[in-house]
């Protein structure tokens, strides 16, 4: 105060004090924060060069989520292909086991003991008429009828009708009997369907003794189903990298001027994916068939371990730059920390050596006041 007079002293050692008390408060801010810079009041230079080192490590950190997730969803598409590999490992097995099961076709000989010895005639066994029928079913197939035209028709010419049959074949054996037999090995079915010619010839009934590749063709499509499910399940957090236009782009700095783009394959059984077609009976029936499905399974093969290659590299290039972008982010904030951040053990040093120049300043001001109050002893 301007109305106050202070002996010279006094003010040189409350300026000294006051200057004390000042350095002192903000010792003891730098370390509460641990920082020497709080704000640009303190050193501008400093305080935004560390702020903008900051924000560019916070920057990363959020493109360092989106790429661990890039990874996730990498590996996801990679356990994908590993389980649809084991699968059309799995197709190709049940396809081989198909084709070293050999068909044994279900057949029936005439029982008829007369057995027409002798003779091709059918008019040596008593019953067929002209306008008798009977009908013919391979396993599921509708039913194929066989009209008798005359009574005196031979057993070459009932032959001949039965040749017409899918996947049917007759024949008159040395003994003079008619065989009918299946070719794919389904079950074979005979019904009279008027009169008794079938029941005459000793051919009715149903014949279950061949052998088929029918549960080979069950366990084949039923595995081609699991392959199109688990290619549609292998996602993460809304992207597929098994299945069409679901590519992932991944940003690698802040401005989006570095980045990769991982392009997704379709791999289900689709013509468009890995085109494993589905398989009927008739297909495994047939050799051919069989190894052209297998071809088609090693192919399919071929294809997922080279989009396996790939999403790897993908995969390399994308944890590379995770550990780039960790290490960028630990040297930007070590930067920012250079600027801003105390050192504990200078400061405690400080804080120490302030305190007693405190106290230092505290008994020096009551000396000068000491000196000033012996003036009262004049009077």
């Amino acid at each position: 105060m301007a109305e106050i007079a202070l002996s010279n002293a006094l003010r040189t050692n409350l300026n000294s004090l006051q200057s004390t008390a000042s350095l002192l408060s903000k010792t003891q801010e730098r370390l509460s924060t641990g920082l020497k810079v709080n704000g640009a009041i303190d050193n501008p230079t400093s305080f935004f060069t560390a702020q903008g080192l900051n924000n560019r490590a916070s920057d990363l950190a959020t493109l360092g989520d989106d790429i661990g997730i890039a990874i996730d969803t990498l590996q996801a598409a990679d356990e994908g292909i590993k389980a649809i590999t084991t699968l059309v490992e799995n197709l190709k097995s049940t396809a081989n086991q198909a084709l070293t099961t050999k068909i044994k076709g279900a057949n029936v000989s005439s029982s008829t003991l007369n057995a027409f010895a002798g003779t091709a005639h059918a008019s040596q066994v008593t019953g067929i008429d002209a306008g008798d029928s009977f009908t013919i079913q391979v396993g599921t197939a509708t039913a194929v009828t066989i009209n008798i035209a005359t009574s005196t028709q031979d057993l070459s010419v009932i032959v001949a009708s039965i040749a017409g049959v899918t996947n049917v074949t007759a024949s008159i054996t040395s003994e003079g009997k008619i065989k009918i037999e299946t070719t794919n090995g389904e079950d074979l079915k005979i019904t009279d369907a008027s009169g008794s010619t079938a029941n005459d010839l000793g051919v009715s009934g149903t014949k279950t003794n061949g052998v088929n590749r029918n549960s080979f063709v069950t366990d084949f499509n039923e595995l081609r189903t699991q392959i199109d499910q688990l290619a549609g399940d292998a996602s993460f957090k809304g992207v597929n990298l098994l299945q069409a236009n679901n590519n992932l782009t991944v940003n690698f700095n802040e401005d989006q001027t570095s980045s990769l783009t991982i392009k997704s394959k379709l791999l289900d059984t689709s013509s468009s994916g890995l085109n494993i077609s589905q398989q009927t009976k008739s297909n495994f029936a047939s050799d051919s068939s069989i190894e052209a499905a297998v071809a088609e399974l090693d192919a399919a093969i071929g294809t997922l371990r080279s989009q396996s290659s790939s999403f790897g590299n993908s995969l390399s290039i994308v944890e590379n730059r995770q550990t780039f972008t960790n290490s960028l982010i630990n040297t930007l904030e070590t930067g920012a920390g250079k600027l801003t951040l105390a050192d504990t053990n200078v400061e405690g040093a400080n804080l120490l050596a302030l305190q007693t120049r405190q106290s230092l300043a505290t008994t020096t001001l009551s000396l000068a006041s000491q000196a000033d109050q012996n003036v009262l002893r004049l009077f």
